[in-house]
């Protein structure tokens, strides 16, 4: 089936504002330093919070 009326190009952009991606936000790790997502363990140590780490793949 093709629609009686086409949609404007307005209609269309209006359509599409939220898709728009938006920056991820970082902070940095308070155990290295190095940035990491919040409330995410750091991908370099491990941190999450006082007294817990998280060990990666290649450490046991």
């Amino acid at each position: 089936m093709v629609p009686v009326q086409r949609k404007t190009h307005s209609q269309t952009r209006q359509g599409r504002s939220h898709d728009a991606l938006t920056a991820t936000h970082a902070v940095d790790c308070p155990n290295c330093g190095s940035p990491k997502r919040p409330h995410a363990a750091c991908r370099d140590c491990g941190y999450v919070r006082p007294g817990l780490q998280l060990k990666g793949k290649g450490e046991e």
